[in-house]
């Protein structure tokens, strides 16, 4: 990955580094009940949230991913986040993840903001393949990807443990066009 972070802009969307002063909106994010159902991690506090800032800084550190800030074009509203992580240059493949403040849901918004990420990890990280691995009861997840033509290759049953129950995980797919 180059050294300067690349920011990508739409019409309507600014998708930029993620920074220290974000904290508060990835704290309003990551604490949300709705956001946080289907989500792999959440927060209590302010203070806690920062280990998912750190998450995101050593992502780039150690080019094992890349997630941005999802903002208004004018950066005065910041809508949630979204990149790759699990980068393995070796397999060419990252896995994606996404989340919006539920204010911003069903906006288009990740309709927009995903094929964007596609396209730089496919063109500037050299990926192969991304991974979307979705909890199977996240149906708005799974429809976004589905709308943009990832493609379902199974059902992971009861692989992991959240909240003291089993849940099973859907992954899907998209490579690269050759």
């Amino acid at each position: 990955m180059s050294k300067e972070f690349p920011t990508i802009r739409t019409n309507t969307l600014l998708l930029r580094q993620l920074v220290d002063s974000d904290l508060e909106n990835v704290f309003k994010g990551l604490s949300h009940p709705e956001v946080i159902k289907f989500y792999g991690v959440s927060y209590d506090t302010l203070e806690a949230t920062k280990a998912q800032m750190k998450f995101f800084a050593d992502l780039e550190k150690d080019e094992s991913g890349i997630w941005w800030a999802i903002c208004s074009f004018d950066n005065k509203e910041f809508y949630g986040a979204a990149g790759f992580n699990n980068l393995i240059k070796q397999h060419r493949k990252a896995e994606i993840g996404f989340w919006l403040n539920p204010d911003y849901w069903n906006k288009g918004i990740m309709t927009e903001v995903i094929p964007l990420i596609c396209q730089y990890g496919f063109d500037q990280l050299g990926l192969h393949r991304i991974e979307g691995i979705v909890e199977t009861e996240n149906k708005n997840s799974k429809k976004v990807l589905e709308k943009l033509d990832f493609r379902y290759e199974g059902t992971m049953r009861d692989c992991e443990i959240k909240n003291g129950k089993f849940i099973s995980l859907d992954i899907y797919s998209k490579l690269a066009a050759i």
